[in-house]
């Protein structure tokens, strides 16, 4: 079976996509929105599933929505990722399927059926919605969705007054932007994410006319001059620890900051970026190290 719509990066080796194929993953820019699709319009489909439950529940729904009665479904997940709770959750669905193993992943091969009652359920609850205890729009799935993360909130407390033109590598909700856009002195912000949830929730919790909102891969980003960055670089990539992401941020950084620029950035203690740092700026400061984070300022 050749798949011509998918989710995700699927393993070729556990499944072939069509050249050209379909990407609906949010984090792929200029994917399409699986949500928009109009009902049964699919042929077929092929989804790596996410690991949070309440995501992956509500990406199985959104696609057999979206497949047309019948269709060749095909999900899988690595086991310790959600793999074995696949078969289950399509159940609940209404979609039963075939399971089976390979390359560490759990496979499940369906024909696209459902229940209509369970699959807008499980569709309602992945969606955007206003959290209180935040007092911002988030959607499960995004990057500490249901909290503000600890690095997050220890770079909001020692945030300096920024002015002039700046950007926010991988914005999140838009936390972030809080803090710098309560400084008159900032002209404009542009609020990067490779997560096009991300971008949609920080437009609602960031809704202030100095704000542009890309979707996009902060590491590739030619939109500087920038007098000032901040940045709370992810560090995982494909469920694996990547140091890399971070030190591709403080390259793209150093690349978008004008000389004199000012990049801050928070990090896990634990993460080398002082070398890349050190590279790509002629000075860094440490600024506070607490809860197991550190942060930093660099000037270009």
């Amino acid at each position: 079976m050749i798949y011509d719509n998918l989710f995700g990066a699927a393993p070729p080796e556990l499944a072939e996509t069509a050249p050209g194929a379909r990407q609906f993953s949010p984090l792929a820019p200029g994917s399409g929105e699986l949500a928009a699709v109009s009902p049964g319009a699919l042929a077929n489909f092929v989804l790596l599933a996410p690991p949070g439950a309440v995501e992956r529940r509500a990406t199985l729904a959104l696609a057999l929505r979206a497949l047309a009665p019948g269709a060749p479904f095909l999900v899988m997940a690595p086991k310790d990722k959600g793999g074995g709770r696949i078969a289950k959750e399509l159940a609940e669905l209404g979609c039963p399927s075939q399971e089976s193993s390979k390359r560490h992943h759990r496979l499940c091969a369906a024909s696209a059926q459902g229940d209509p009652v369970a699959i807008q359920a499980a569709i309602d609850s992945g969606a955007p919605r206003f959290s209180q205890a935040l007092g911002l729009w988030t959607q499960p799935g995004v990057f500490s969705w249901d909290r503000i993360d600890p690095g997050s909130a220890l770079l909001l407390r020692h945030l300096p007054e920024f002015s002039g033109r700046g950007a926010d590598f991988g914005c999140g909700l838009g936390v972030i932007a809080h803090g710098i856009l309560a400084s008159s002195k900032v002209k404009s912000l542009v609020l990067v994410d490779i997560d096009r949830r991300a971008t949609e929730l920080s437009a609602r919790n960031a809704a202030d006319p100095r704000v542009t909102i890309l979707w996009a891969d902060a590491r590739g980003l030619k939109n500087g001059p920038f007098d000032f960055i901040v940045m709370n670089p992810p560090f995982h990539e494909a469920g694996k620890e990547s140091k890399e992401l971070g030190r591709g941020f403080i390259a793209s950084a150093a690349a978008n900051l004008r000389p004199g620029g000012r990049c801050w950035l928070v990090a896990n203690r634990h993460l080398p970026y002082e070398a890349a740092l050190a590279k790509n700026f002629r000075s860094i400061t440490p600024i506070v190290e607490e809860g197991g984070f550190k942060v930093i300022e660099a000037i270009k």
